[in-house]
């Protein structure tokens, strides 16, 4: 098999819409690439792709999600308290404080509006590599 571009896109069923919508742009920085209506949007960093389709019946409180979370990832590891200082100043709610790894990564995690877990890591293994793109 030829090898992938990798995982590039990721759809997310979203109950408040616009406040994810505004969450995705204002915050974590991608631009909206196409919005066929008012419940979907999708969005674009230049090379990851995020779908945003609302779905009013979604249950947030639910545990039946197989989802467990997905991060941005930074160029520098100072650059984690940068962000997460932002991050508290927004008001947005804090899963997990910023802490450092035993492997000398460093990330702390929040909840987007929909609760959705998004970690904002630095790491020096390899996943950084191939990231280099995400600089915040």
């Amino acid at each position: 098999m030829k090898k992938t571009l990798g995982i590039k896109h990721l759809a997310l069923k979203v109950k408040h819409f616009r406040e994810c919508l505004s969450f995705y742009t204002t915050i974590v920085g991608m631009e909206i690439d196409w919005q066929p209506d008012d419940s979907n949007a999708y969005l674009s960093n230049g090379k990851d792709n995020l779908a945003l389709h609302e779905d009013k019946n979604l249950n947030l409180e639910s545990s039946d999600n197989r989802l467990d979370h997905f991060g941005i990832m930074l160029t520098d590891k100072n650059h984690v308290d940068e962000w997460y200082d932002k991050v508290l100043a927004l008001d947005i709610e804090i899963y997990k404080k910023p802490q450092d790894h035993r492997d000398g990564s460093r990330s702390f995690y929040c909840y987007d509006p929909d609760k959705n877990i998004l970690p904002v890591s630095y790491t020096h293994l390899r996943a950084h590599e191939t990231l280099r793109y995400l600089v915040c």
